[in-house]
C-alpha cells in the first residue's frame, strides 16, 4: 500500500519536471471547457493511456514498444486536427464530426448525446496526450519499472503505475484550473476571446511539430533540472526505512547502505536460512544445502558480476572467506543475473576466474533462491549462525566493520577463539576500489529503452530498428545522446555501423560502462575522450591513456578514473567497429 501512495505522490511532483512541458499546451488548450465533461475526462484518458502502454512495456509484451510508437504518431495527427480546429473556425465543425462519431461508438446509451460526444472526445484527446507524455524516469517510476522487469507484471505494478499516472493527472488538473482562470481574466480584461483561441491553436500546432521533429527533446536537454528527483528520492527513502514493505521493494543497485536490520551488539534472530536447492548449477563447489551447512557460520551474498556496487564488496567477501575459513566460516555467492548475458554460465565462470573468486557460487538464473530469501537488492548479504538462523543482514555497500564483527561474534558463539585486536584493513584497486560518495552527482543510467532516462538526441528513439541519431549542441549534466546509426533495444543499444558514438555529461570520479562484444564474440575496438581530448591520467583500468580500448567480453568496463578535482565532464565513446552492445553507465 505504501508503494502505491508513494507512486501517487511521485506522479504529483512530475509537474515540477521540465519533461511535463510538452503536454501542457494540450491540457491548457482545453482550459476553457467545463471541468466535469471536458477537462476531467481528458485527464482520466491521459492517466489511463499512460498506465496501459507503460504497463504493457513493463510486462515485456511483444509489440508494446511498436504500439507506443504508432500511438504517438496517431496522437500527433489527432492533435494537429485539434489545433487546426482552434486556429480555423470555418473548418472546426467539419473536423469535429468524425471525432464525435467515434466517441458515440464508445458511449451509446447516454440520454444526453451532446454530453456523450463531449466526454468521448475529451477521453480520446486525453488518451492521445497520454501517448505523447514521456515522463522523467525518476526514482519512483524507476522503482516500479525495475520491479516489473525483475518479477513480472503483477497487480501491485499495475496499481502503482495507475497511481503514478493519476498523481500526474491531478497535478495537471491544477494547471488546467489555473489556465481557466487566466483565460477568463484575459477575456474579461481585453475582450480577446477569438484571438486567444486562435493563439492556442497555433501553440498546439507548434507543439505537435516540435514533438514530431524531436525538438522538444533537444530543448529539454538544456533546461536546468528541477528538484523532482531529490523529492522522489526522499519518498523512496520511506520505503527503505519501512520494514513492512521491504519484501515488496523492487531490486536495485545500492551504493550506500539502505537498510541495516540489526547491529553487531544485539544480533537478533531474523529468520531461518531458506533452501538453496533453487540453484541451476554450482561453481567452485559441489551443490551445498541448508542441512549440509549446519554447524557453520555462513555469509550468503547476492550479487551479479556486471554490477559495480557488487564488485566493490568482493574484496571484503574474499578476505572474510580466507581469513575465517579455518574457523568455520563459509561464504556463498548467489549470482542472480540482471542482464541477459549474465544468464550464460560460461560468462559467470569466466568472471569468477577474472575476479579471483574461489568460494562457492550458486547460479540463480531462475531467481528461486532470490525469491526464497525475499531479497530485493544487489548487493545484499545475510549472515547465518551455526544453527541455521539469520542473525544479520545488510543491503548495499558499506558497514563492513560491523559485518565482520557480526561474523566474529557468531564464530565465537560457535566455540572459536577470535583475535582481540582489529583485523588488517582490506585493500582494493581498480573498479573494486571504494567509491567517492562525497562527490557523485550522476546515477546509474540504462541505455535500453525500457529503463532509459536522460536521453537528449534531437531524434526520438526508434525502438528495435536501425536509425540515425545526432548529438545536441550542448548536453546538460546527466544527459546523454547517441550519434551515428544505432539499434536501440529494450536492454541495450547497438551501433550498426562503424563510428557509432555515445556522449554523456557526468559528475563523478569514476565512469563505468557495461559492454558486450558483437554477436559472434568478435572484439570491438573503441576510443574515448573527456571534454574532447584523450583521458590521459584520468583513464580507467580498461582503457589506455590515449583513450583506446577493446570490448572482448560481456562485463563492466572502467573507462574513467579521475585523479584530481572532480568536475562536470563530457565523456564520449566512439566504437570503431559495429556490433558492440551498450547496457548501462555507472559511477563511483
Amino acid at each position: 500500500m505504501l508503494l502505491i501512495v508513494i507512486a501517487f505522490m511521485g506522479g504529483l511532483f512530475t509537474v515540477l519536471s521540465p519533461c511535463i512541458l510538452p503536454v501542457v499546451p494540450f491540457v491548457f488548450a482545453r482550459s476553457d471547457r467545463p471541468f466535469a465533461t471536458d477537462r476531467l475526462p481528458l485527464l482520466l484518458g491521459l492517466a489511463g493511456a499512460f498506465a496501459l502502454v507503460t504497463g504493457l512495456g513493463a510486462a515485456g509484451l511483444s509489440g508494446a514498444a511498436q504500439l507506443s510508437q504508432y500511438g504517438r504518431w496517431i496522437s500527433l495527427a489527432l492533435f494537429a486536427l485539434f489545433g487546426a480546429a482552434l486556429l480555423f473556425p470555418s473548418i472546426a465543425t467539419r473536423l469535429a464530426r468524425p471525432l464525435s462519431a467515434l466517441a458515440e461508438r464508445f458511449v451509446t446509451h447516454s440520454q444526453d448525446q451532446r454530453t456523450t460526444r463531449r466526454i468521448g472526445a475529451a477521453v480520446l484527446l486525453g488518451a492521445a496526450t497520454g501517448l505523447l507524455w514521456a515522463p522523467c524516469a525518476g526514482p519512483v517510476l524507476g522503482l516500479i519499472l525495475t520491479g516489473a522487469a525483475l518479477h513480472g507484471a503483477t497487480w501491485q505494478t499495475g496499481a502503482a503505475l495507475a497511481a503514478y499516472a493519476l498523481g500526474a493527472a491531478c497535478s495537471l488538473a491544477v494547471v488546467s484550473v489555473l489556465g481557466k482562470r487566466s483565460l477568463d481574466l484575459l477575456k474579461r480584461s481585453f475582450s480577446i476571446g477569438e484571438g486567444l483561441r486562435r493563439a492556442l491553436g497555433a501553440l498546439v500546432l507548434l507543439t505537435v511539430a516540435a514533438i514530431a521533429l524531436g525538438v522538444d527533446t533537444q530543448i529539454l536537454a538544456h533546461v536546468p533540472g528541477a528538484p523532482t528527483n531529490r523529492i522522489e528520492s526522499q519518498l523512496v527513502g520511506l520505503l527503505e526505512s519501512n520494514d513492512t514493505v521491504q519484501k515488496a521493494r523492487p531490486a536495485s543497485h545500492i551504493m550506500r547502505v539502505s537498510l541495516t536490520a540489526s547491529n553487531a551488539d544485539a544480533l537478533p534472530v531474523q529468520g531461518r536460512l531458506p533452501s538453496l536447492d533453487g540453484a541451476t548449477t554450482w561453481l567452485n563447489s559441489a551443490p551445498l544445502s541448508r542441512d549440509g551447512l549446519r554447524g557453520k557460520v555462513v555469509v550468503v551474498n547476492f550479487w551479479t558480476y556486471s554490477c559495480i556496487n557488487c564488485l566493490r564488496t568482493l574484496p571484503y567477501l574474499k578476505t572474510w572467506a580466507d581469513r575465517y575459513r579455518d574457523d568455520g566460516l563459509v561464504v556463498v555467492g548467489v549470482h542472480t543475473p540482471e542482464f541477459g548475458f549474465e544468464h550464460d554460465t560460461g560468462n559467470v565462470r569466466r568472471a569468477l576466474g577474472d575476479l579471483k573468486i574461489h568460494y562457492p557460487v550458486a547460479v540463480d538464473n531462475d531467481y528461486r533462491i532470490w525469491q526464497a530469501f525475499g531479497n530485493q537488492y544487489w548487493p545484499a548479504f545475510y549472515i547465518v549462525d551455526a544453527q541455521g538462523r539469520i542473525r544479520y543482514q545488510h543491503f548495499g555497500e558499506g558497514n563492513y566493520g560491523e559485518a565482520e564483527r557480526a561474523i566474529q561474534q557468531l564464530l565465537a558463539d560457535n566455540g572459536r577463539a577470535m583475535p582481540a585486536d582489529n583485523p588488517k584493513p582490506v585493500l582494493a584497486g581498480g573498479a573494486q576500489a571504494p567509491a567517492d560518495p562525497s562527490d557523485i552527482g550522476s546515477d546509474e543510467t540504462y541505455v535500453g529503452y525500457r529503463q532509459a532516462q536522460g536521453f537528449a538526441s534531437p531524434q526520438p528513439v526508434q525502438s528495435g530498428i536501425a536509425a540515425v541519431y545526432t548529438l545536441p549542441t550542448q548536453l546538460a549534466v546527466n544527459s546523454w545522446a547517441l550519434a551515428g546509426q544505432w539499434n536501440v533495444g529494450g536492454e541495450f543499444a547497438e551501433p550498426t555501423a562503424q563510428h557509432g558514438r555515445i556522449a554523456y555529461r557526468f559528475h563523478a570520479r569514476d565512469l563505468h560502462l557495461v559492454l558486450a562484444p558483437a554477436a559472434d564474440d568478435k572484439p570491438v575496438r573503441f576510443r574515448i575522450t573527456l571534454d574532447g581530448a584523450p583521458p590521459g591520467a584520468a583513464h580507467g583500468e580498461d582503457v589506455a591513456s590515449d583513450g583506446t580500448g577493446t570490448v572482448t567480453s560481456a562485463r563492466l568496463y572502467q573507462l574513467v578514473r579521475q585523479r584530481g578535482t572532480v568536475d562536470d565532464r563530457t565523456f564520449e565513446i566512439e566504437f570503431l567497429d559495429p556490433g558492440a552492445k551498450v547496457f548501462s553507465f555507472t559511477f563511483g
